[in-house]
């Protein structure tokens, strides 16, 4: 209780760090009744001292905010000065629930047409050229070629099994690629595990796993966790950058319609390469590289929101719009159009399942008051309020 105590009075105080409203959050989602809880005991503890009373006005405004977990006790005396716990808890809770408290003074808006979320649907191209979509196929072996069988797993995991213990020395390569609306996991080779976003491809040789170096060409977003082989470096290739590890977790954004490649380290030690000026950078977990044309530039971060499309959701803080709706039209398939180009401007926090039909995750940005969205077959059309 001590510690809700805690995260209120910094809430009031504006002063909360990003892992301190994240905690917030969560209590909000988890725990209502306990932050309910210590809100009245705060305006009970301050009434203690109070003058001046203002009981038909204010209490109104608690009992909304205790409608999930009303005290027994309810105190009979409200003071001005509580006015900031009132306060507080009602944009607390607006903001953390993002609940009907603040669609209570706007309807909302009902979209015409929907859009369904992304999801499992991947091409793998093999070597011969021979394209196979893993969403249509079934579970099983799918394919064979140079010493490895390609099997489909029950969950959808694409997984590489090297047949007996044939040395295999294939050079050719494998390409698994996403459309819009798509993403895929895959075992490679040599037990590595990749993630791949919407819109993404990774490129490997049949090799790999024997390989000198073992080398991945990526385009788009993707997540890996790195089997461990210090004899054999594991590089990923982009435009960009090379990045070189022996056994990490990491994630490389590395979109051509975005201006930066990202590449944020989880857990363990990767070495960026910049391509074009040889500048290198050792990452260390919980920090991430932006790499532009100019050079390299390294920054602590919060993973989780590297790391969040991952698992099936979207975190921004304080982003910008233009760069959220380049994910949402990534994942959702949309075309994006601004009807008024001040709208790419605006920014927003906060958390949205990928998962839910495109409509929810747009009226949660409506909830800015900033802008509104039509959809209009297969077009998204933002305007600035």
């Amino acid at each position: 209780m001590e510690r809700i105590h805690y995260l209120l009075q910094q809430f009031t105080a504006k002063t909360l760090s990003l892992s301190e409203k994240e905690e917030l959050l969560v209590l909000a989602e988890n725990s209502t009744s306990l932050l309910s809880d210590e809100i009245v005991k705060m305006i009970i503890a301050e009434e203690a001292h109070a003058v001046n009373v203002v009981e038909e006005k204010w209490n109104p405004v608690l009992n909304k905010i205790l409608t999930i977990d009303k005290p027994t006790r309810s105190p009979k005396r409200i003071l001005m000065n509580s006015l900031k716990w009132a306060a507080a808890a009602v944009v607390f809770i607006a903001f953390s629930l993002t609940t009907y408290l603040s669609l209570q003074k706007k309807k909302e808006h009902v979209f015409a047409t929907d859009v369904a979320p992304g999801k499992n649907k991947a091409i793998l191209t093999l070597a011969d050229g021979k394209r196979i979509s893993l969403s249509d196929a079934m579970k099983g072996d799918i394919a064979k070629e140079a010493g490895f069988s390609i099997t489909k797993t029950a969950d959808g995991q694409l997984v590489y099994n090297v047949a007996g213990s044939e040395n295999v020395n294939d050079t050719r390569l494998n390409t698994i690629s996403t459309p819009n609306g798509g993403e895929w996991q895959i075992q490679l080779p040599d037990g590595s595990t990749v993630w791949l976003n919407a819109a993404s491809s990774i490129q490997y040789a049949l090799n790999i796993g024997t390989a000198k170096q073992r080398v991945v060409k990526l385009d788009g977003e993707a997540y890996f966790e790195v089997a461990k082989n210090a004899a054999h470096p594991f590089i990923v290739e982009t435009d960009k950058q090379a990045v070189e590890v022996l056994g990490t977790h990491f994630n490389i954004n590395s979109y051509k319609d975005e201006k930066v490649t990202k590449t944020t380290l989880l857990e363990g030690s990767v070495r960026v390469l910049h391509k074009n000026t040889n500048e290198s950078e050792v990452l260390k977990p919980g920090e991430q590289s932006l790499v532009s044309v100019s050079g390299i530039a390294i920054k602590e971060v919060d993973v989780e929101e590297a790391i969040a499309w991952k698992k099936g959701y979207f975190m921004f803080n304080n982003e910008r719009q233009e760069s959220i709706l380049r994910k949402v039209a990534r994942w959702y398939n949309v075309e994006i159009e601004y009807a008024d180009p001040a709208a790419k401007d605006v920014m927003y926090y906060g958390t949205v399942s990928r998962f839910e039909k495109i409509s929810k995750v747009l009226t949660k940005f409506e909830q800015t008051g900033e802008v509104h969205f039509d959809i209009k077959g297969n077009k998204l059309i933002v305007h600035k309020e």
